[in-house]
């Protein structure tokens, strides 16, 4: 699937709202949010690479301003100066069909909390030491639920939880009557999206200028 200025769009929303930000403003042939927090003070995000890129690039010397394109990293790199550094590898996923079931029961000493805020629905996966072992978030936008922030900590990993989490999130999806879903993943999450029917649709690739 294409991923193109309107499915950005509703994704970069559901980012904002899960993160209770400002909401992206178009600016170009992409769009602005601003962050405004010391390691990230704003990012520009673009479905692919335009002459808004290379001239926003040499327009920006502050440091943690993030642009951010679907397209290879060095396809980026040459169209930006070289006081720009290249940023962990990201990849756009998106499932248009039931995720892949599997046989995986929460174990005794877990259980799931929910809060919503916003449109985003915040999924706690608690230990029997009431400490938060894993956590994710859903937000709908439209007709699209964008997946954020979904992380296990290290000493609960192996365990399920995050299929377990992916499985509930998409849940509250189908309650809404959304069944189109979309996020962002990392190296290390892509591997547990694609055992669920996920599919890579484009390369996230990001650039920032360091203190």
């Amino acid at each position: 699937m294409e991923i193109n200025s309107g499915l950005l769009e509703k994704w970069q929303k559901g980012w904002s709202l899960s993160r209770e930000l400002p909401l992206p403003t178009p600016y170009g042939t992409g769009f602005f949010v601003a962050v405004d927090q010391p390691m990230v003070k704003a990012r520009y995000v673009f479905a692919d690479l335009s002459d808004d890129v290379s001239q926003l690039a040499e327009t920006i010397h502050e440091p943690w301003v993030f642009i951010k394109v679907c397209v290879s990293p060095e396809a980026l790199l040459a169209v930006v100066p070289p006081r720009w550094v290249l940023q962990p590898q990201g990849y756009v996923m998106t499932c248009f069909q039931p995720m892949k079931s599997r046989d995986i029961r929460l174990g005794e000493d877990y259980r799931i909390e929910a809060h919503s805020y916003d449109a985003t629905t915040l999924l706690n996966i608690i230990d029997r030491n009431g400490k938060v072992a894993a956590e994710g978030r859903v937000v709908i936008v439209e007709d699209m639920a964008v997946y954020d922030r979904i992380s296990t900590e290290e000493a609960h990993k192996r365990k399920g939880l995050g299929t377990i989490l992916m499985l509930e999130l998409e849940k509250i999806a189908l309650v809404h009557g959304v069944r189109k879903n979309i996020l962002v993943a990392t190296d290390e999450g892509r591997l547990l999206y694609a055992s669920l029917g996920w599919e890579m649709n484009a390369l996230y690739s990001s650039v920032v200028i360091q203190a």
